[in-house]
């Protein structure tokens, strides 16, 4: 389906005007501090003059147009980012910093590690982003996946958003920062990794091996949304979220008489297992309201423009049953402007992801299978309770449900790891990085409000929650819906200027930390 947009010049020009005026205060220059790679660098000495930066690798459009070209699409098994990876330790070369790449046991998939040496004794900033990109389906895009291209005021490509995007933003402002001879409070290590999407040599495997080099006090990577209000491109809410939904996999199989196709029985197992996907794709699992999302919910009544949208948030948040919680959340999502992230915010969602049955046109399959993608509330329903909501569902469609679980673990070993993950509680908001998160998001967009958030999806940030260390998510561009929905689908895309205004706040969250 082709979703692109024509703005036109007027609405283009309009969209400039009223969402997108960015623009940065100068700062005074400082020294940076420089040695070798990844050495101690307190008290060190500046690393590189403010001509060293090409004007390109400051320009977050230059920069994420060549890290689209890369294709670095993860079918499951990692990618190959060493082309991808190359091409940023080229970049924070040029600057003067520090940078490495980091080999792992699969050929070509590759972890880069750049470190911008600061001042002080504080444990560093680390930044966390991904380089591998999900599959693209080409017959499906408007334009090639691997070009970058700009159209109508958005640039297109696979991992415009999910990742590349926010990967750009972060690192053309932290190089304006370099270019202005800058000194950091403390050292602020750059991490963009791969196997995010998929594989076994991501984020926890560079923990297990490489721990010294990513050891910080605070982390930042992918999560929290710039929403747009109804118009689809005035800022509305601003949020860095301190949260992820836990994630886990159900499969669902039938059974059925194996036969010839030319004398078909009724108890087919691909009729039972669509039965079942039809049951369940009606279905919704109960509402379920904890404090981050009640906080979220409440500010983003107050920055809704809608009255009848505030009026349903306002409903749900004060409703005192399930009942009354259900039905009041069915009015706010139907007026929401993005109605499936704010859904899957209140519940723990399903997604039917991957489908087999049969293998020969001639013969009736004795089985059919389902896998489901499911995301649990931390602090809500947990992975254990809808496992056996979707059991006591499927019992009388004679449907074998089963969680999926690693080889050699058992499904009460994994439900238990689950719990754990579902039982940790959000990251600590009393922290100079959510602190600067937050004014910078008044300074850039003074308009819109700011919250903290829960994360719909997943990020890499295991290693450090585990160690308690504090972890929050942005897609630093205001976005609207459409927009959101290409996310991982067609036509991926964001607004260019919304890329430029957001590397001006992360400029702005990054000053907050110059000496």
């Amino acid at each position: 389906m082709d979703i692109t947009r024509d703005l036109g010049e007027a609405a283009k020009t309009q969209l400039r005007r009223r969402t997108f005026l960015g623009g940065v205060a100068a700062l005074g220059a400082a020294g940076v501090v420089g040695g070798g790679v990844f050495a101690s660098t307190t008290g060190a000495h500046p690393a590189a003059a403010a001509s060293a930066v090409p004007e390109a690798d400051k320009d977050a459009l230059d920069l994420l147009q060549r890290m689209l070209r890369f294709d670095t699409q993860n079918f499951g098994q990692g990618a190959d980012t060493r082309p991808h990876a190359e091409m940023l330790k080229a970049v924070w070369e040029n600057a003067g910093i520090p940078v490495e790449i980091i080999d792992t046991p699969q050929p070509n998939n590759v972890h880069l590690i750049a470190r911008i040496p600061g001042t002080g004794t504080e444990k560093p900033l680390l930044i966390l982003g991904h380089s591998d990109v999900v599959p693209v389906e080409r017959e499906n895009w408007t334009v090639d996946p691997f070009s970058g291209e700009v159209r109508d005021g958005e640039v297109y490509g696979r991992g415009a958003l999910d990742m590349k995007g926010a990967n750009s933003a972060t690192i053309s402002a932290l190089l304006r920062h370099i270019s202005e001879g800058a000194t950091f409070d403390r050292d602020i290590i750059v991490l963009t990794d791969c196997d995010e999407e998929a594989g076994s040599f991501g984020s926890r495997w560079l923990a297990a091996n490489h721990w010294d080099k990513l050891d910080a006090g605070m982390v930042l990577t992918e999560g929290g949304w710039f929403l747009a209000q109804k118009d689809k491109t005035t800022p509305m809410l601003i949020t860095a979220t301190r949260q992820d939904k836990v994630y886990f996999n159900l499969d669902l199989t039938a059974g059925g008489t194996a036969t010839h196709s030319s004398k078909p029985k009724p108890d087919s197992a691909i009729v039972a297992l669509s039965r079942a996907v039809a049951e369940l794709g009606d279905w919704q699992a109960p509402v379920h309201l904890t404090e981050v999302t009640r906080e979220y919910f409440s500010a983003l009544a107050k920055a809704s423009e809608d009255a009848g949208f505030k009026r349903a948030v306002e409903l749900l948040l004060s409703a005192r049953s399930q009942n009354a919680r259900e039905r009041a959340a069915r009015v706010m999502v139907s007026k929401s402007n993005y109605p499936w992230l704010h859904s899957a915010l209140l519940r723990t969602t399903h997604a039917f992801v991957i489908e087999d049955a049969g293998y020969k046109e001639n013969v009736i399959p004795s089985s059919a299978h389902v896998r489901i993608n499911c995301r649990a509330i931390p602090g809500g329903q947990k992975p254990r309770e809808f496992l056996a909501q979707v059991r006591e569902m499927m019992a009388a469609r004679d449907v074998e449900v089963a969680l999926a679980v690693t080889e050699g673990v058992s499904e009460e070993e994994t439900l238990a790891e689950l719990d754990k993950t579902w039982a940790t509680p959000p990251a600590d908001i009393d922290t100079p990085l959510f602190k600067a998160l937050g004014e910078a998001a008044e300074e850039t967009y003074p308009d819109a409000a700011f919250a903290p958030a829960l994360f719909e999806a997943g990020t890499s940030l295991a290693p450090w929650r585990a160690r308690g260390i504090p972890g929050y998510g942005v897609y630093p561009y205001v976005l609207d819906n459409d927009q959101l929905i290409g996310m991982h689908g067609n036509d991926e895309r964001i607004y260019v200027e919304a890329l430029r205004q957001g590397s001006d706040y992360m400029y702005k969250v990054f000053a907050r930390f110059r000496d």
